[in-house]
């Protein structure tokens, strides 16, 4: 006698292992040793990179010439990781980025140093989300958020080191412009299309796009429209707050960018689309990139305004993240095993 096969949902076979879900190109080099070789050897470009770069903002009485070489080297090792990244044309794009690195070193044009500056703060905007992992608990979230601005924070530096004569505010919306678009381009091409969202997470993008778009809004009419009571007192919070904490957090960074940090790297352990909600993070981490390139900014001001918007952002996204990732009831726990979603490594090709 056969037994009808009953309905309902069906369970995930716990005993097959979760595979990525993006097909990924061949491997550009098969040795592991030659792999991990590579690998060790960014990574001490990278350190000597920033540690150069830093001597532009810190007083040790290093020699002043070393700072712009040492942002050339940081902009090729964003380059190299985001290019390794995403599977793109390394011969290309690291052939033309070597190339503006030289010759903004070489030349030194105020052209090619705001190029430079400006190409290098996007790169390590872009590949300081990038370089996160899916996280699936709370201390992992906090562990890729905190590896995320120490590589914005890098990419600080190395723009500070440039020494580029720009405008601050056309130079960040361009910096934020560009490095938005790289980062939708990237997370399309990973096949995180906007299909498949659902309409919770759909909903969770465009919150976070409607009060992108509320701030910046606000913000601009404030300050070209606002009535003069509304514009002294934003102002004498800004003052009150510089001489009682030396630093104010920034808003863009606290509820959207650092937030979405945390969500989107959640999210990833269960969907890719996460890699949307990563998107919104490129504009916090754009916005660190560029905060020290003007000369008169003070580093003490923005590191201790970078603090207080890491951590309120941190408390933010914590907080996005419990109702995020929040089951919707006990029996669909129940009725469904937990999805869990693989990665390639840290420093492997997403696609």
């Amino acid at each position: 006698m056969s037994s009808a096969v009953k309905g309902g949902r069906r369970r995930l076979d716990a005993s097959v292992p979760p595979e990525y879900d993006v097909p990924t190109r061949e491997p550009r080099i098969e040795s592991p040793a030659t792999v991990r070789a590579i690998i060790t050897v960014m990574i001490g470009l990278w350190l000597v990179g920033t540690a150069g770069a830093a001597t532009s903002i810190v007083a040790i009485g290093a020699p002043t010439w070393i700072e712009r070489p040492a942002a050339g080297l940081l902009m090729i090792v964003f380059a190299v990781g985001i290019i390794h990244r995403g599977g793109g044309h390394m011969r290309i794009w690291l052939t033309m980025t070597a190339a503006l690195a030289i010759s903004a070193v070489v030349l030194e044009t105020n052209l090619l140093l705001a190029s430079a500056a400006a190409v290098t703060a996007v790169l390590a905007a872009v590949w300081a989300v990038m370089a996160t992992r899916p996280a699936r608990t709370l201390l992992g979230a906090v562990a890729e958020y905190v590896l995320a601005l120490v590589v914005a924070l890098s990419g600080t530096v190395a723009v500070a080191a440039w020494n580029a004569p720009v405008n601050y505010q056309r130079f960040n919306l361009i910096v934020i412009t560009v490095a938005l678009g790289l980062a939708i381009t990237l997370v399309w091409n990973l096949g995180a299309g906007l299909h498949g969202l659902g309409r919770q997470n759909f909903a969770v993008l465009a919150g976070a796009a409607a009060l992108l778009l509320v701030l910046l809004a606000y913000s601009s009419f404030v300050r070209t429209h606002g009535s003069q009571t509304l514009v002294d007192l934003f102002s004498n919070v800004v003052v009150w707050l510089r001489q009682n904490f030396e630093g104010v957090p920034r808003p863009v960074e606290v509820f959207i960018g650092f937030p979405a940090l945390i969500v989107g790297v959640s999210l990833r352990s269960k969907r890719r689309e996460g890699w949307w909600v990563l998107v919104f993070a490129v504009i916090g981490t754009a916005v660190l990139t560029t905060s020290l390139v003007t000369p008169g900014a003070f580093p003490s001001y923005i590191a201790l305004s970078t603090l207080y918007s890491s951590i309120l952002g941190l408390v933010v996204g914590l907080v996005l993240r419990h109702y995020v990732l929040k089951e919707r009831s006990s029996r669909a726990n129940r009725a469904m095993e937990q999805v869990v979603r693989v990665e390639p490594p840290r420093f492997a090709p997403l696609k």
